[in-house]
């Protein structure tokens, strides 16, 4: 029998951890290890209990969930799954979650549903960003990518069809939709991505759609929006990818 995913809520309202910890523990497959009422608990627990996600707040006192995201992915960048859970859709917390190395990015007002859709999705290896602040995140990219700067050094490593891979992982593509594009199988696309994660050194597509537009390789315009399939899996947000 497969192991539940575990889940640590690291937020400073007692009453919206309980509420979390209620949630998740409606279904067999996830469980809430610990709870964590500020930034620095989150790291230290993260620490001890080893969660395969963490349900991260951005505005608790101590160290905040920005913070605290950058140390834990640091730490344990790879084993461990960071989503941001706020109220705040801000510019500045999207784009820092993700380049402190969270994999997902969701507001409070998520359905249920949809936040153990989005638990299970990050914890699947994949990344996930609510689609109201999609547009927000590509804007922000925009502002800060120059687009007369040479491609960084880490993409000259790339072999050519890597590089179109990584194109359409930046454009929201799903693997099978690669796999569609490129007129290869599911396997080889899976294949190339291992190998982009690896090369790059990051440890998931979010941080690959990262390193697309700040080098460069992907100008900013908006990502299409995937539909959810047929068991809903997507309807949490904009995926980055399965």
């Amino acid at each position: 029998m497969t192991e539940p995913t575990r889940v640590l809520v690291a937020d400073d309202q007692v009453l919206l951890r309980v509420g979390l910890r209620m949630l998740v523990e409606t279904t067999s497959d996830l469980v809430v290890v610990g709870e964590a009422g500020t930034g620095e608990q989150a790291v230290e627990l993260t620490r001890e209990l080893r969660p395969d996600v963490v349900l991260m707040d951005v505005r608790m006192p101590d160290t905040d969930g920005l913070e605290a995201t950058r140390r834990i992915c640091a730490e344990r960048g790879g084993e461990v799954r960071v989503v941001i859970l706020t109220t705040f859709d801000l510019d500045e917390y999207v784009y820092a979650a993700l380049r402190a190395g969270a994999s997902g990015f969701l507001l409070k007002d998520i359905p249920p549903a949809d936040l153990l859709a989005a638990i299970r999705v990050v914890a699947s290896g994949e990344a996930l960003l609510a689609p109201t602040v999609t547009r927000r995140l590509i804007a922000e990219f925009a502002r800060r990518t120059d687009p007369d700067r040479p491609l960084a050094r880490e993409l000259s490593r790339l072999t050519g069809r890597e590089r179109e891979v990584l194109v359409l992982i930046a454009r929201g593509l799903t693997n099978p939709e690669i796999a569609g594009r490129l007129s290869v199988s599911l396997a080889t696309v899976k294949t190339h991505v291992r190998r982009l994660l690896g090369k790059l050194a990051v440890h998931d597509r979010a941080q690959l759609v990262i390193v697309a537009y700040e080098t460069g390789l992907v100008s900013a315009s908006p990502l299409r929006r995937p539909t959810a399939g047929a068991d809903g899996s997507h309807s949490a947000g904009q995926a980055a990818g399965t």
